[in-house]
């Protein structure tokens, strides 16, 4: 494989770049992780993200880096990559992330992600360079993660009902306020694992690319781990509002119960995702999980208008930023 030493001023460019979309993802999708404690009262907003942050950076002990393997080497061919590529997929990515969270839509940064490095691609060498399993897995997943999260939320929401048939509704609740904490963390946890992993595995691609890194390795190099699980990190302190009101209270309003299966099913979609090695959206997910959660109550509980306005976003998410990612990198041909 043909590698070309980019001027390392460019490579540290990038990889800054990289790092700001891995900031905003957790700005992004703060909401996500925290929506559901903040909106049922069990912790204050301020106190809900630091959680959400510690929980984030753990998680690089927790995962394996199968789907920063996936991102590096199973989208497109890695030799087609150079700086071009990975500066019009960034771009592409946090254009379509600004948008969407201006706008207060809850759209998926890892999605745009892969959009990006989509259209990137397809703008340097044709639609040739696409590797089909990687991404047919990917689109599968757009599909069966909110359906897992719907899944698991639900049947949690139905055990939850026939274990505490005979309690008191307020005990139920003050003993689920506490459990609350519990499932949040174990949802940020599987945030942090599968989220921080694409940055970590577009900085592989790009250190591939210009030689910094052999395609041998089996894992990145160490700084690209723990920078990339940080800024997460940090992004989620510096968490969108916006957005949490719209998933926590908009789509259905919630109990702490509710919260807590919303949660717990979100937390075990992720893990499996991660588990399996593909990027998953975590707003897909916490957005099934919930409507999962609504629905065990009466259909009607779910707010359906502003999930479809939801799932629009989404489908348009992968060819949005493949179009702006595209024109991204014609621009970065300009301009070095």
């Amino acid at each position: 494989m043909e590698t070309v030493q980019a001027a390392l001023w460019v490579v540290i460019l990038l990889v800054a770049m990289a790092l700001v979309f891995d900031f905003m993802n957790g700005f992004h999708d703060a909401a996500n992780s925290i929506a559901t404690v903040v909106s049922t009262g069990v912790l204050k907003p301020t106190q809900a993200v630091v959680f959400a942050a510690f929980f984030n950076f753990v998680a690089i002990f927790v995962f394996h880096l199968s789907v920063a393997a996936t991102v590096g080497k199973g989208i497109v061919q890695p030799e087609i990559v150079d700086t071009h590529v990975v500066f019009g997929a960034l771009a592409g990515a946090i254009v379509w992330n600004v948008i969407t969270w201006y706008y207060g839509i809850p759209s998926s940064s890892s999605h745009a992600l892969i959009g990006g490095i989509v259209g990137a691609s397809i703008a340097k060498a044709g639609a040739s360079v696409l590797m089909t399993s990687g991404i047919l897995k990917i689109v599968a997943f757009i599909f069966i993660s909110p359906l897992l999260g719907f899944l698991f939320g639900s049947l949690m929401m139905v055990a939850v009902a026939w274990i505490c048939r005979r309690t008191r509704p307020n005990k139920v609740d003050k003993w689920f306020r506490r459990l609350q904490l519990v499932s949040a963390g174990a949802y940020s946890l599987g945030h942090g694992g599968n989220d921080a992993q694409k940055t970590i595995g577009i900085i592989w691609l790009l250190l591939i690319a210009t030689g910094y890194s052999s395609a041998g390795e089996s894992s990145p190099p160490l700084w690209t781990i723990i920078s990339c699980y940080m800024a997460i990190g940090m992004g989620t302190m510096f968490g969108g509002w916006r957005i949490v009101k719209t998933m926590g209270q908009k789509i259905t309003k919630l109990k702490p119960v509710g919260g807590f299966c919303a949660e717990t099913g979100g937390a075990m979609t992720l893990f499996l995702a991660t588990f399996l090695g593909v990027p998953v959206s975590t707003t897909h997910t916490i957005t099934g999980a919930i409507v999962g959660v609504g629905s065990t109550q009466r259909m009607s509980a779910v707010r359906w208008g502003v999930a479809g306005n939801i799932v629009w976003a989404w489908i348009l998410t992968i060819p949005a930023s493949a179009f702006v990612a595209s024109i991204a990198y014609w621009v970065s041909l300009q301009l070095y």
